[in-house]
């Protein structure tokens, strides 16, 4: 029957494409699939017109031919069951179609399958290889898969957990790179390719992608080659980073600094730089060439880095029209040079405030007569006192060398100028011990020489200790020959005009003289022996005005810490003035005496009123000279400052005229610096403060930078200066400066009154006991008069020289020399020439001014 299925049940019908276009399908279970029926639905379609045609045509033949008897029933079942046969014929043809082209699609299916397992495959084998390791989100929710693995050099961890954490495995900078690039991935699906370092130091690629269902990032160990371009990526990353740290730190300093590149032009600075250079910013500077330093300063770092790339040296420039000095340090490489500049101005003034408190702290214990010697952490020798030096009788060479402490008492010993102990080297060692002590120490030594010296080391706060060593020998032979005194010649003190009283230590008189009484209004009874100091201090205390008694009963009747020698003086009611001392005795008794000193104080208050008066008037003198010339000093070094930027070419073009007039300032105003400074040096030695830095003065070179200072003077009159220092010795010791300042002062002098086109001679030589150096010019020589007063001060001299100056040059070569210790003289005659003649020692006494 038609739908039935011809292979039977549970059989399947394959087909391919019919003319219609129906798609064949499998017959299951005796029926047809929904694409079966809809094929056999559009057949039996399309056969049904031709066979309704065919009967039509029957019926007519049949008509027509009226011989023929057919039943139309018949032939209309006729043409159904042959329309029927040919549709399921038609539908088988279309099933066996369908089902060859099926067949052929399962097959081709299959092999897309395997071919994709086979892919499937290399992929994770090429995953599961031991350079790469892929983290593989498919959604927010859900966590990370990892695939493949890493070489164990790399450093990572196999465990999930803890590769996960890329903190624990790679360096800091790395880790915050690679979670930042992740983070950016996740949200806003940014890819990211780094260069990453672990912490075993080897570098890794990280790829980062996302896809529309997968976010994947993929870490891969690198080969020699990559790793090396990797290492310079990182290097490369690391020393961005670090320039970018650098130039931050730069700018957010105080100090101006400074990048040039290797012609030395600017092309980098800071907000400081830019400040001091009074520009509106930073790029600014660099595009108008500001020049934080002048140019004096600039040619001497050029010139030090030609043979040193680093300078490092405190030099002075104008900043808001203040002149302040910085500590520059500049560095220079074959590609450029980088400098910074940090304002010392401050630590300078402090520093000189510290080296003038111990200089003074140094000259106050130079006039004790107590020997101090100081030493420091490593018990060198850093300071002592001309009372030390005096007691030991070492020589300064010695001294001077810095020995240490041991080393010292070794020597003593061996002089033979301590006692010898039993165990010398015991007794060192418990004397060293004071290095290590926090409080002070007490050592009683007895020299051979018969003296008794009182030892006190005192432990300074910041290591080392300073010695004391009180000689008490005159002190102990007088208070003997006081005991003697009172034993065998007590009578004699009844004779004296010093009142004595010697009282025991209950407090109650043991002996006193007449005068005692007299002096302080006592009846006879009242300065009887056993009487108590307390009856005599009420007595006493009637007579003075500020009475010191309070403070004699406690000497006499105090404890032992409290006994010591007092000395003072007293004014009475009725005008007389006792000078007293009160000298505890070995034996518990004390001593008081009182000398009348009425007349000396007079005296001595009328002079001492005179005495301030005048210092007072020469204190005024000396305030007035250094307040101007500190005043003067302060505007002078801004023309300077800024005619020297009126001739820098970076400021503007001058005419002929206009360079003539900066010159023409520069040079005045450099005359009247020279001037202020003169004043500002005699004021200074005046007041007693100037210092000598004394130091080797290299002969040689101190001649040739005074030379130098005076060579245009010379050269515009024609004169030749001639040098002999054949006999000169190649170092001394004193201030350079100072010393170079006498030699132009010498020069300059010698300048203004040298014939045009003549010599000038310039000679050093050495002396027994010093160095001698004379400066001679062929001028008209001093007459008489002129030369008693060469060397006072403000009285410039005319006779045949070229300018009329402050007349200061020679009274600042007296003062300076003599601060030497040495002295000038001068040889003259009338055309004969002057000469001029500066005497200096070997070892120069610093003196506080000179005389």
């Amino acid at each position: 029957m038609p739908g039935q299925n011809p292979h039977g049940a549970g059989s399947a019908v394959s087909g391919g494409h019919d003319d219609s276009g129906i798609t064949g399908s499998t017959i299951q279970g005796g029926r047809l699939s929904w694409r079966a029926r809809v094929g056999l639905f559009l057949t039996s379609s399309a056969l049904a017109a031709p066979l309704a045609s065919a009967v039509a045509h029957a019926e007519n033949a049949a008509v027509a031919t009226a011989g023929l008897s057919i039943n139309t029933v018949e032939v209309m079942q006729l043409a159904v069951f042959v329309g029927v046969t040919g549709a399921a014929f038609l539908s088988a043809i279309v099933l066996i179609r369908e089902r060859a082209r099926t067949s052929a699609e399962n097959v081709e299916l299959r092999s897309r399958v395997a071919d994709i397992n086979a892919a499937l495959r290399r992929s994770e084998a090429l995953l599961n290889l031991r350079d790469q390791r892929v983290v593989v989100w498919a959604s927010e929710n859900k966590k990370p898969e990892l695939i493949g693995t890493l070489p164990v050099e790399s450093g990572a961890p196999e465990e999930r957990a803890a590769f996960l954490a890329f903190g624990r495995w790679l360096m800091p900078r790395s880790a915050a790179a690679l979670e930042h690039a992740i983070a950016g991935l996740r949200e806003k699906a940014r890819p990211f390719d780094l260069v990453i370092e672990s912490q075993a130091g080897a570098p890794l690629e990280v790829h980062g992608r996302k896809s529309a269902a997968h976010i994947l990032v993929r870490f891969v160990s690198l080969s020699e080659t990559q790793r090396s371009q990797a290492r310079l990526k990182i290097d490369n990353q690391r020393l961005a980073a670090d320039h970018d740290t650098m130039i931050g730190l730069l700018e957010a300093l105080k100090m101006p600094a400074w990048l040039r590149d290797e012609h030395g032009r600017l092309k980098w600075v800071n907000r400081a730089y830019a400040d001091a250079v009074e520009a509106e910013s930073a790029e600014a500077a660099v595009r108008d060439a500001r020049e934080f330093l002048g140019g004096q300063a600039r040619e001497a770092i050029d010139a030090q880095h030609k043979t040193h790339p680093v300078f490092e040296q405190s030099l002075s420039t104008v900043i808001e029209g203040d002149r302040r000095v910085f500590a520059v340090t500049d560095f220079a490489s074959p590609d450029g040079s980088a400098g910074l500049a940090a304002d010392t101005s401050a630590i300078e003034a402090i520093r000189g405030e510290y080296e003038r408190t111990v200089r003074s702290h140094a000259d106050t214990l130079d006039q004790l007569n107590t020997a101090v010697a100081i030493f420091d952490t490593d018990e060198k020798l850093r300071f002592f006192n001309q009372a030390f030096q005096k007691l030991w009788g070492l020589d300064s060479g010695f001294l001077l060398s810095a020995p240490d402490n041991a080393l010292l008492l070794d020597r003593l010993r061996s002089e033979g100028k301590i006692a010898e102990q039993p165990e010398w080297r015991r007794w060192k060692e418990g004397l060293l011990g004071a290095y290590r002590a926090v409080e002070s120490q007490e050592h009683w030594w007895h020299l051979p020489d018969g003296k008794t010296i009182r030892v006190v080391a005192n432990p300074q706060p910041k290591g080392g200790v300073t010695w004391v060593f009180e000689n008490l020998t005159e002190k102990m032979d007088l208070e003997s020959r006081y005991r003697t005194a009172v034993r065998v010649q007590g009578e004699t003190l009844d004779n004296l005009a010093e009142g004595v009283a010697v009282f025991g230590p209950d407090g109650r008189l043991r002996l006193s003289n007449p005068a005692f009484a007299t002096l302080w209004g006592l009846s006879g009874e009242a300065a009887k022996p056993n009487v108590h100091v307390s009856t005599i201090r009420d007595l006493c205390d009637r007579q003075a005005v500020d009475s010191p008694w309070p403070g004699f009963v406690a000497a006499i009747t105090g404890f032992d810490d409290e006994r010591r020698d007092r000395h003072g003086q007293s004014e009475l009611y009725n005008g007389t003035v006792l000078r007293y001392a009160v000298i505890p005795l070995p034996n518990g008794q004390v001593m008081m005496t009182f000398v009348d000193v009425t007349d000396s104080v007079h005296v001595e208050r009328a002079l001492k009123d005179k005495n301030e008066a005048l210092e007072k008037s020469d204190q005024l003198k000396n305030d007035f000279v250094q307040h101007v010339s500190y005043e003067l000093r302060s505007p002078l070094t801004n023309i300077i400052g800024f005619t020297e930027l009126l001739s820098l070419p970076t400021t503007g073009p001058l005419n002929q005229k206009q360079r003539e007039y900066v010159e023409h300032v520069s040079s005045s105003s450099s005359v009247l610096l020279t001037i202020v400074n003169d004043i500002l040096d005699l004021a200074t030695v005046d007041a007693g403060i100037m210092q000598l830095d004394i130091s080797e003065v290299h002969v040689d070179r101190t001649i040739a930078a005074a030379a130098e200072l005076v060579a245009d003077r010379l050269q515009e009159h024609s004169i030749r200066l001639e040098v002999d220092a054949r006999a000169a010795p190649k170092t001394f010791h004193g201030d350079e400066t100072r010393i170079r300042q006498i030699l132009y002062n010498l020069l300059s002098n010698a300048a203004n009154y040298a014939p045009e086109a003549s010599t000038i001679r310039l000679a050093c030589r050495h002396l027994a006991d010093g160095v001698e150096f004379s400066v001679h010019d062929d001028g008209p020589g001093m007459p008489p008069d002129v030369l008693d007063s060469v060397f006072r001060r403000f009285e410039p001299r005319a006779n045949g020289g070229r300018r009329r100056g402050a007349g200061l040059g020679l009274s600042i070569v007296k003062s300076f020399v003599e601060l030497h210790g040495g002295n000038v003289r001068i040889e003259t005659g009338k055309d004969k020439g002057t000469t001029v003649i500066c005497t200096f020692p070997d070892m120069p006494g610093i003196r506080a001014a000179a005389e």
